[in-house]
């Protein structure tokens, strides 16, 4: 591929329609029309000597280098990428974006410092905005209908990096009683009109079903323009490969001595710590990514005994993790397969059929080099809360805590290792006051959501029911734009009719 060509992307599962298709088309897209996850046609390649060159740039700079690698011009000018980026970070309270430092030993990685504490943060400013620039430069006619799932945090932060946005409607499912009340306070107390949140009577993986039963109904699709916000969006996925870069850098301007980087990543659809992987494949000196789990252990399951097996949701204190099946996992094992999609759909059938997918031998043994895995229950996570409380005066979320717990128990306690803290301790107030009490209180922003307004509508768990919801919410958001438009022209014909009136008179008056 031509250097200044942009990379391009197909489908996990081969169809031959969703190949070799655009940065451009697979944001919009967001799920293949196959039913498989887009992934990148070529890897590119950055050096030892590049990554160092990068050192001293600040984290919009060093993303736009990054993301540069993958969108070159014939897709996003060089300048509107930067503006992009840079736009995306100036919504971070930190001017580092996503800190880095030392506590207990080793390094933690702080992504909590966005609009909603969380680090969907990085890559859902960057999807919004990528989403405007899209529809402000032809795509879909302008108009965009996003319907996510959430567990918890997607859906606030998606909400922040859409809310208000032109031509886009934004539809945010997440399950009854099963998200945190901050949680669900920071989705709900957005008024913004094109801001949608639906309760579903079920789990995270039945809203995840619903949104991917709407992708594959081709006549909703095509009618409504839709659209993804969740971690099978490319564009997700390749704005979360820039922190591990920079994490890597700030590890190093430390520990000049280290040559890899280990990550520990807490871990429920996978496409965090898949960012980790594609950073690893592009070049970066990554040493082990560990797979951190709570009691929702899928995925610690696969790396350890090569069993992708799906088992009921247990409802834990860490709920964005609560899910049996990792949305973003079907790329991993598409490379697992040797980047065969005839392998890749075989796999994902007999899964779809039986809920259970198995592995041995060499694609295992390669797994377990790929990935390292840990997993950590409600006592253990409540355990590390408290450790780093009391020891270190540092607060751990019950997320953050799950991938702390990891790295104690596959021994990689030292400063070439990262902790990925994904989410800030007050948003789970209840979780971490098990742990510790009293606890510190929480930031202004999180404080004042008690005092704002709430809306939200709830569906059953049944795809039909959300689709019809979809499209009567854009119906009538549409009608409201069109009165709107029609009160401004008339008012704008009033003005003129105004004007020529007293230039008439004017005239007349001079004429005497």
């Amino acid at each position: 591929m031509s250097a200044d060509k942009s990379i391009t992307y197909s489908s996990t599962r081969g169809c031959p329609t969703q190949a070799n298709l655009s940065f451009r088309d697979v944001v919009m897209r967001g799920l293949s029309h196959d039913r498989g996850l887009f992934v990148p046609d070529a890897f590119p390649t950055v050096t030892k000597e590049e990554v160092e060159s990068w050192r001293s740039l600040p984290y919009h700079e060093l993303a736009t280098n990054v993301i540069g690698k993958f969108v070159k011009d014939d897709q996003v000018p060089r300048a509107k990428l930067a503006e992009i980026v840079e736009k995306s970070c100036a919504a971070f309270r930190s001017e580092d974006v996503t800190p880095v430092i030392d506590v207990g030993g080793h390094m933690i990685l702080e992504l909590f410092h966005g609009p909603t504490f969380a680090f969907k943060d990085v890559a859902l400013q960057m999807l919004g905005n990528f989403f405007e620039y899209f529809l402000e430069t032809g795509s879909n006619g302008g108009r965009l209908a996003v319907l996510g799932a959430t567990s918890g945090d997607t859906g606030s932060a998606a909400i922040y990096g859409l809310r208000g946005k032109k031509g886009v409607d934004c539809v945010i499912l997440y399950p009854k009683g099963r998200v945190s009340e901050i949680q669900e306070r920071q989705m709900t107390t957005v008024p913004d009109s094109n801001i949608h949140c639906v309760a579903v009577d079920g789990t995270f993986d039945d809203c995840q079903d619903i949104v991917k039963a709407s992708f594959n109904n081709k006549e909703f699709r095509e009618r409504v323009h839709l659209g993804a916000v969740n971690s099978i969006n490319w564009c997700r996925v390749l704005a979360q490969t820039t922190y591990y870069f920079w994490s890597y850098l700030r590890v190093t301007d430390k520990h000049p001595l280290v040559e890899a980087v280990n990550f520990s990543v807490p871990t429920g659809n996978f496409g965090d710590i898949l960012a980790g992987f594609y950073a690893k494949k592009m070049g970066l000196p990554v040493g082990r990514l560990i797979v951190a789990t709570n009691e929702n252990d899928i995925l610690h399951r696969f790396f350890t005994k090569g069993e992708y097996h799906r088992y009921d949701i247990n409802k834990t204190i860490s709920p964005s993790m609560d899910i049996c099946v990792s949305s973003n996992f079907e790329r991993y094992l598409f490379h697992l397969a040797g980047d065969d999609s005839t392998t890749l759909a075989k796999w994902m059938k007999d899964f779809e059929t039986t809920g259970k997918l198995t592995i041995s031998g060499k694609l295992l043994d390669q797994a377990k080099k790929d990935f390292s895995s840990a997993r950590a229950d409600t006592a253990m996570t409540l355990e590390v809360i408290k450790k780093y409380n009391d020891e270190y005066k540092y607060m751990l979320c019950p997320h953050s805590a799950v991938g702390v717990s990891a790295i104690h128990q596959v021994k990689e306690v030292n400063m070439h290792t990262v902790a990925l803290a994904t989410a800030h301790d007050g948003k789970f107030p209840d979780a971490c006051r098990r742990a510790v009490d009293p606890l510190p209180p929480p930031p202004k922003e999180l404080a004042k959501l008690w005092k704002l307004k709430t809306r939200s509508s709830s569906c059953p768990n049944d795809a039909a029911v959300v689709q019809a919801f979809v499209e009567k919410r854009i119906e009538e958001r549409l009608a409201k734009a069109d009165i709107a438009k029609q009160v401004k022209k008339a008012a704008v014909a009033a003005i003129v009719v105004g004007v020529a009136a007293v230039v008439a008179q004017t005239l007349m008056k001079r004429r005497r």
